[in-house]
């Protein structure tokens, strides 16, 4: 059996290097071999751009390890969202690997939106990045996409924080980093942009809390949310915004995915 923590995947060298650091904590935690594994896009990155070569992504390690007499696999979601890539693409994916003609089982462990953990690493990453502030508002952000799914955690999570937080932070939002056209989609509004210059918002300081984003374009230093924060800062002066850590790797995550893997270890059946 194998087992890999998964990502979505970025051409981001430092988004693949948080997948195996967190991989290797899980593997610590569980005493089990875990995989660093990205769903696409991560093996195009240049290997001499990762500290130990190159990086793997599913299909063609799913396929290489079948070749090799490998039947099971177990799946650990790492900044992943509940619908997107676990929901419907991934799951095909993987579907398309066996209508090929590789015999495997598979199975994924909870994520982090099966718990009731999320609120209190957000929280955590929200308390850390507002520990020289007072009383900063607060905006909780995930990518944004054609599923409601994923805005309704989100949702979920920011009034989770909100009641975990209330004489910590000033006003809280949900918001969605982008999102697809169309009043079909209303469920990942307000966008980031629009939450940032909002009343009570694009006054003061306003920590900015991601939630299922990783290190790579959208969540890194010169990623989508720095850019969406120095566009409003630009339009609103008195608006200073404040980057909460990433909650992939809090230790709460941590000990919750090695966990999970140790309960999906024990489970009887398998995909």
């Amino acid at each position: 059996m194998k087992v890999a923590l998964v990502d979505n995947g970025s051409l981001e060298p430092a988004a693949h290097e948080a997948l195996r650091a967190a991989a290797a904590a899980i593997r610590a935690a569980a005493g089990v071999a875990v995989e660093a594994v990205s769903w696409r896009h991560s093996d195009r990155i240049a290997p001499g751009l990762l500290q130990d070569g190159p990086a793997r992504t599913l299909a063609p390690w799913v396929r290489a390890e079948v070749s090799a007499g490998e039947t099971e696999f177990v799946l650990v979601p790492f900044f992943i969202s509940p619908q997107g890539a676990i929901g419907s693409s991934l799951r095909a994916d993987l579907g398309a690997l066996r209508a090929s003609g590789a015999r495997f089982d598979y199975s994924f462990t909870a994520g982090l939106a099966d718990g009731n953990v999320l609120p209190w690493i957000v929280s955590a990453r929200v308390r850390e990045a507002a520990a020289a502030l007072r009383r900063p508002a607060a905006v909780v952000v995930d990518h944004g996409g054609p599923s409601g799914e994923s805005a309704r955690v989100r949702d979920r999570v920011a009034d989770e924080v909100r009641s975990i937080l209330a004489d910590e932070v000033g006003p809280l939002a949900a918001a969605s980093m982008e999102s697809p056209g169309g009043p079909g989609f209303g469920f990942n509004r307000p966008l980031l942009a629009e939450a940032l210059l909002a009343p009570g918002f694009g006054e003061g300081d306003v920590v900015v809390a991601p939630l299922f984003l990783s290190p790579g374009r959208h969540a890194g230093p010169g990623g989508d949310l720095a850019r969406i924060a120095r566009e409003a800062q630009a339009a609103s002066p008195g608006l200073r915004c404040h980057f909460a850590g990433l909650v992939g790797a809090h230790p709460l995550a941590i000990a919750f995915l090695a966990d999970a893997l140790a309960r999906e270890l024990r489970a009887p059946t398998r995909t």
